[in-house]
């Protein structure tokens, strides 16, 4: 059966169905792409707001010093450096990424930053993680849960690296509240290609970008598929009406 007509192993490329194997290699492409301006379209696209969410994010995740951390997707490094500091010189950060561009610059990004004692760079698919069982006292991830193939596979590798006790924590783009639904809708669909179009020379990737806020699951979906992957505790907050969560599981 050709692998296209088997539902299970279709994924969206923003509104196209396509196989997990294809997203992952389209994804992979669009954020080769981008690497060089994502900081500077991150500003844009949120006006400076994504540094608010992160900072936050840090402060939701009791992350302490010592902790062993993995920050998956971690991109141009923003969340893995404000990790580095919470740990400390007793703890250590994995920042990882499956797209060699994005892991790349982010350690470029963080040693300019001088942060390289407590750091450890790994080039991974989050649904194939190959690091041993409950290695972690938190995993988090920060707008990349949406990009990959499988969701609940990614869901499932994490809660494997886990120690018991141990959490996820993942920043995403949800649900905008209706009462800013349809500007927001609106904003999504033309600012943001717009932007991609005129700043990053690349109207298409920011066109994925856009689309696959669009289709990742509402906030009470996400829940679920955490719960069905067995994380215990399981909440989510919404920041900025709606326009991105934190979701939280424990492994028990």
């Amino acid at each position: 059966m050709n692998e296209l007509n088997n539902n299970k192993n279709n994924s969206n490329f923003g509104y196209k169905k396509v196989s997990e194997t294809q997203k992952t290699s389209l994804v992979n492409n669009v954020f080769t792409s981008v690497t060089e301006k994502y900081d500077l379209m991150n500003d844009l696209m949120s006006f400076g707001l994504h540094r608010v969410w992160k900072h936050y994010f840090l402060l939701c995740s009791h992350i302490k010093s010592g902790d062993r951390v993995l920050d998956l997707a971690s991109g141009t490094g923003d969340i893995s450096k404000l990790i580095s500091k919470a740990v400390g010189d007793e703890g250590e950060v994995i920042s990882c990424d499956i797209n060699y561009s994005m892991l790349n610059k982010g350690r470029d990004n963080l040693i300019n930053s001088g942060i390289f004692k407590n750091i450890t760079y790994v080039q991974a698919d989050a649904q194939e993680l190959s690091f041993e069982d409950e290695s972690f006292n938190h995993v988090t991830i920060a707008f990349g849960l949406r990009n990959t193939a499988n969701i609940e596979k990614a869901l499932q590798s994490i809660y494997r690296t886990l120690k018991p006790g141990g959490s996820i924590q993942i920043l995403e783009f949800s649900k905008a509240e209706k009462i800013i639904e349809k500007p927001y809708n609106i904003f999504l669909k033309n600012f943001i290609p717009y932007l991609g179009k005129y700043v990053a020379k690349d109207e298409d990737s920011y066109k994925y970008l856009a689309e696959s806020i669009e289709m990742h699951p509402s906030q009470k979906e996400l829940l679920k598929l955490m719960e069905k992957t067995n994380f215990k505790n399981c909440q989510y907050n919404n920041l900025s009406l709606g326009v991105v969560s934190i979701h939280k599981g424990y492994r028990i």
